[in-house]
């Protein structure tokens, strides 16, 4: 059977995709600004921030490597120089980082930063260029009290040379700095990345997808099932890691495609949000609707229409020798599982009928925990279609 990944490394969270799905209008806004600042030789200065998976980091990244190529007109390229702070999150390590990058290399120890500082200016003026410099996850540094970046936005001044910033943050670093940094970045030197909704995840999902994975073996319904579980916090990065450890599951399974319930395997075990506790508050309707869901989303669809559902719940009550509810009852019963965060409903849309989900847990799984606690009256035998 052929495999359903074909460059599982393009889902890593290192990898940087040919595209920035979603954030282009962005992202060429500011490539612009950086380069007519540069054709001008004077620098220019920039605030990324963002919630997690927001695409900060790859935002970053991009612009970096776009700026390192001469542009078309004959303009000047730029001489990129990425720091994670996290990593390097004092002013020593930083400077470590930013000798390194212009080919001097000195022991961790031994040197104070106003040496460093001189010796930095000395190389940077061995060869004069265009620099960026992109600290990422720039809090970890400015917490510290750092002078780093008032040296950087006065590169000038201290003999460094045209350095343009680019800072990296998920909130709002500003206040942390002093007054003659902040200046520098005054009202519109910042771009905030809103998160993502569940159309951008899905398109983003379904590029991904496209890169790493053979062709036909994920459905649109199942991109979209994935884009709906990452919706509430809007995080990219774990909806490509529901994405990668489906195809695993699936892979492992020996099946030749990523089917919905590979996924809600994925969703319990990345980010549990179902608990058996849950059942133990419902009563008997409820149970026995969540048991028709379960029931009727087996099988390759991730939601079924209502009125399906609806059918099977009615078949289950003659198996159980039960009186089935009207049907306003059996709406409310499955807007009180929605607002338990069991049960996800989808609006009807024109030409389409509402429809209903549960992504929360396998629905194997599901269906065992249910029929253990129904009444123990032998249910019929559930129809086959």
């Amino acid at each position: 059977m052929p495999s359903i990944f074909l460059a599982e490394e393009t889902l890593d969270p290192s990898f940087l995709p040919p595209k920035l799905v979603r954030r282009d209008p962005e992202f060429q806004r500011t490539l612009g600004r950086y380069r007519t600042a540069a054709a001008k030789g004077i620098p220019w200065h920039l605030l990324i921030t963002g919630g997690i998976g927001s695409g900060k980091t790859a935002f970053g990244r991009r612009l970096a490597q776009e700026l390192a190529r001469p542009p078309g007109g004959g303009g000047k390229a730029m001489v990129p120089h990425y720091v994670n702070c996290w990593r390097r999150s004092t002013d020593r390590l930083v400077l470590l980082e930013l000798l390194r990058s212009v080919g001097v290399y000195l022991p961790d120890k031994g040197y104070g930063v106003p040496e460093m500082l001189d010796i930095l200016e000395q190389g940077m003026r061995k060869a004069p260029a265009q620099r960026l410099v992109v600290l990422d996850e720039v809090g970890a540094l400015v917490r510290q009290e750092s002078r780093l970046v008032y040296l950087l936005t006065r590169s000038g001044e201290v003999g460094l040379g045209a350095v343009s910033l680019l800072l990296i943050a998920p909130e709002d670093v500003l206040p942390f700095l002093d007054a003659a940094s902040r200046s520098s970045f005054g009202v519109t030197h910042r771009l905030e990345l809103p998160k993502y909704d569940a159309e951008d995840l899905r398109e983003i999902v379904g590029y991904r997808a496209g890169l790493a994975l053979r062709r036909g073996s994920i459905d649109p319904d199942v991109v979209e099932q994935i884009a709906e579980l990452a919706a509430p916090t809007g995080d990219a990065r774990f909806a490509l890691e529901v994405l990668q450890a489906a195809a695993t599951g699936a892979e492992e399974a020996g099946a030749s495609r990523i089917s919905p319930e590979h996924v809600r395997a994925v969703q319990g075990t990345l980010r549990p949000t179902f608990d058996e506790v849950k059942l133990e508050g419902l009563d008997e309707t409820q149970l026995m609707v969540l048991l028709a869901l379960a029931r009727t989303l087996r099988g390759p669809e991730t939601r079924a229409p209502t009125g399906r559902v609806r059918q099977a719940y009615a078949a289950l009550c003659e198996g159980y020798g039960r009186r089935p509810v009207s049907r306003v009852t059996f709406w409310r019963t499955v807007r009180g599982l929605e607002l338990e965060g069991i049960v996800k409903v989808d609006p009807a849309r024109p030409g389409k009928p509402s429809r209903l989900g549960m992504d929360e847990l396998p629905v194997q799984a599901l269906t065992g925990l249910l029929e253990a606690r129904l009444p123990s009256t032998a249910p019929v035998p559930e129809r086959r279609r």
